[in-house]
């Protein structure tokens, strides 16, 4: 089964110095219909305004995956790590036991939008934990990159939870192809640019897909298109 969430039907938070659109249940967006697929809770599609960002603050039991678009995110958190994440670049914050991090765009001239995930850990109370890897554009154009994994396989970032995320840029005649485990599920997000799935099913930036029990999944007549793709592990 194909369930396809269109961009226009997310959550909306505008807050000046950040406008946000949720794809699933968070903070004042509430819809019981969307609390997230398998493991993967959170996919939140943010700007934040040059000079402006998040302010430190806590999270615990969750890895949290920022993947950058545009622009340029400096991060800092209680490990001590201090970091700038950039265009194709992934990073990735275990909470566990609690962690405490703010994130900034120092520009003056230019926003920044990145994408914030959260997937829930294989286990609570995990010691905290940070790591950030870059994946050259060459390495995804045409084709679905691992970035991140539960065993951090082919250089990928190490995820602490049951789940892979793929990306991939397409434009004109590029495609790829991956074969899907029915048992799980998975979720394409299109971060930017449009992208055909499954050769009938034209999706746009924002919009996201859930694939159950499906056991091939095809990307196709991409235009400008930078796609994640998910592999979930099935909850309860």
């Amino acid at each position: 089964m194909i369930t396809v969430r269109k961009a226009e039907d997310r959550g909306v938070a505008d807050h000046g110095w950040l406008k946000s659109f949720h794809t699933f249940s968070f903070a004042d967006y509430y819809d019981p219909a969307h609390m997230g697929v398998g493991n993967l809770r959170v996919i939140n599609d943010d700007r934040i305004a040059p000079g402006t960002g998040f302010g430190t603050h806590g999270h615990r039991d969750m890895e949290i995956v920022s993947y950058v678009l545009e622009g340029e995110l400096a991060h800092k958190d209680s490990m001590g790590n201090g970091a700038a994440i950039r265009p194709g670049e992934v990073q990735r914050m275990t909470a566990g036991t609690g962690v405490r991090h703010s994130e900034f765009n120092h520009a003056q001239g230019q926003s920044t939008h990145f994408l914030q995930i959260w997937l829930l850990p294989a286990s609570a109370g995990l010691q905290p934990g940070y790591e950030q890897k870059a994946f050259a554009d060459a390495d995804k154009r045409g084709q679905l990159r691992l970035v991140a994994s539960p065993d951090g396989r082919d250089g990928a970032v190490t995820l602490n939870a049951d789940a892979a995320i793929r990306a991939g840029l397409f434009d004109g005649d590029e495609s790829a192809e991956l074969a899907l485990d029915p048992r799980r599920l998975a979720y394409v997000h299109v971060a930017q640019g449009e992208i055909t799935l499954n050769g009938d099913q034209p999706l746009r930036a924002g919009d996201g897909v859930v694939l159950d029990g499906e056991t091939r999944l095809t990307l196709s007549h991409g235009r400008q298109a930078d796609v994640l793709v998910f592999d979930l592990a099935r909850m309860g």
